[in-house]
């Protein structure tokens, strides 16, 4: 029996939080806020039809504080909670105790949840699924494991170890050698222990020259799955997305046409509802595909596909939680734009160091092809204590040079971020380099270019303008009125 949603309390904060408003919005679907005492003027606050407060600023006692969210829900009524990304948006214990408490869990189940935020055990289902992985060893605990595995299997250096409970690049690092192993593996145990209370690991042979190929993928209740295509996600600074493209340009129809069809094929082996997806890395050199992760919730760069195929993917994920059958085909899914999605983060663009304050001036970019998601507004304050991610640029064209040349106009004429220190020159030193026009670059592209992307920097700020003003006047009062006046 479907379930209406009438009321979502978004237990999240920022663009994510702000994202989901907006299409709860247009379904007229009320909304509830919560916050921690620093964010009490933030802009998912004010967008809010109501907001409680959940807590002091560090995580821990607000936004990863089940119990206290859980509770804000029923205080106010709401009848489905939805996690956004981040946070607890792929905790299993936190969905369960969403059900328990008579509320609806907008995502997947939280045995799905469980079963893929284990590594180890979501290559299992892959291999079940007749999905390529990449050659390693699971459940390492030691570094003679390690090391036995490399003999045996007479493994060329570089290998990556990652956490077993691991995702956002937490627990994940590159060994080089086998002077670098000890070292390595011992920071990747102390990663993994830290961030998911587990130092298990799994070790696999590095791709060089890898690409991050990643399919969405939208799954009801009643066993239909279908793909929205994919996502190119290679370019990476610390194993943390920076700029996302949809499609990919890497792909051929044939490969494209195989990639989504596999990542179908897994999630329905799985038992997956709700939206997800499916990443993949690719080996440019042998046109090999090996499965990477499935992420259990809406991706940060969800919003590209929406504009390349014309569908709401918040919506759908409303519609499966209320138990609505998907109301479209495979066939129906068109992809009609090629999209481009800048993650503008509040750091310094040359060290990545968090950059924190208040906006003193916003300025965003506009025009038909634009779409920004923001968790900011002029006048806010950056916290400390969360992800620096403070907005969203995406960009749509008739073909990806049709992309690319909107984000140059919104990067490098449009934007205006004042008060902190973003990653904009970095972005736009990036679209303008002639290998990512080309489609040729790597996970590896920004740490191989990175003097060369500095050295591209031309940072504008009001101060550049004053000087500007004042070289003026002081021209015309030395040298008197000029011709053109």
């Amino acid at each position: 029996m479907p379930k209406k949603i009438s009321h979502v309390l978004i237990a999240n904060r920022g663009v994510p939080a702000v994202r989901i408003m907006d299409t709860c919005r247009d379904r007229r679907i009320k909304t509830t806020a919560v916050y921690s005492t620093p964010d009490r003027l933030a802009y998912h606050v004010r967008l809010a039809d109501q907001a409680v407060c959940i807590g002091e600023g560090p995580p821990l006692e607000s936004y990863l504080n089940m119990e206290k969210i859980i509770a804000a829900a029923l205080k106010v009524g709401a009848d489905a909670i939805h996690p956004g990304w981040g946070f607890l948006a792929e905790n299993a214990d936190f969905a369960e105790m969403v059900e328990d408490a008579g509320l609806t869990w907008i995502g997947p189940p939280p045995q799905v949840i469980r079963a893929m935020g284990d590594k180890v055990e979501a290559k299992k289902y892959a291999r079940r699924a007749n999905v390529p992985t990449i050659p390693g060893i699971d459940n390492v605990k030691t570094l003679d494991d390690v090391k036995r595995w490399i003999k045996e299997e007479n493994v060329e250096y570089p290998i990556m170890l990652k956490a077993a409970k691991g995702g956002g690049g937490k627990g994940m690092v590159k060994v080089e050698s086998e002077d670098e192993l000890p070292i390595a593996f011992n920071q990747a145990k102390s990663e993994a222990l830290k961030a998911f209370g587990d130092d298990t690991l799994l070790a696999e042979k590095y791709i060089r020259r890898g690409r991050h190929i990643e399919v969405q993928v939208v799954a009801d209740q009643h066993g239909k799955v279908l793909h929205l295509y994919e996502r190119e996600c290679t370019l990476q600074r610390r194993n943390q997305k920076i700029i996302e493209e949809a499609p990919s340009p890497t792909l051929d129809e044939d490969l494209r046409e195989e990639i989504c069809f596999t990542a179908v094929r897994l999630m329905r082996e799985i038992g997956y509802a709700s939206a997800g997806t499916v990443e993949f890395i690719f080996d440019s050199s042998t046109n090999k595909f090996y499965f990477l992760e499935v992420n259990t919730r809406l991706q940060v760069e969800h919003g590209i596909t929406e504009l390349i195929t014309g569908l709401d993917i918040v919506s759908l994920m409303l519609d499966i939680a209320e138990g609505k059958k998907l109301p479209i085909r495979q066939s129906e899914v068109k992809v009609n734009r090629w999209a481009l999605e800048a993650r503008l983060n509040a750091e310094d663009p040359v060290t990545f160091n968090p950059s924190f304050g208040t906006i003193t001036r916003l300025q965003l970019p506009q025009g038909p092809a634009v779409r920004i998601s923001q968790g900011i507004y002029e006048g806010a304050d950056i916290p400390p204590y969360y992800d620096s991610l403070i907005m969203l640029i995406m960009t749509a064209g008739q073909n990806r040079e049709a992309a690319i040349m909107t984000m140059d106009r919104a990067l490098g004429r449009d934007l205006r971020v004042e008060g902190v220190k973003t990653i904009a020159p970095l972005l736009l030193a990036i679209i303008r380099h002639p290998s990512f026009r080309a489609g040729h670059f790597s996970t590896t592209f920004i740490e191989e270019h990175m003097d060369e992307l500095v050295a591209m920097f031309r940072e504008k700020s009001t101060e550049d303008e004053i000087l500007k003003i004042a070289k003026f006047v002081a021209r015309v009062s030395a040298l008197g009125p000029q011709s053109w006046m």
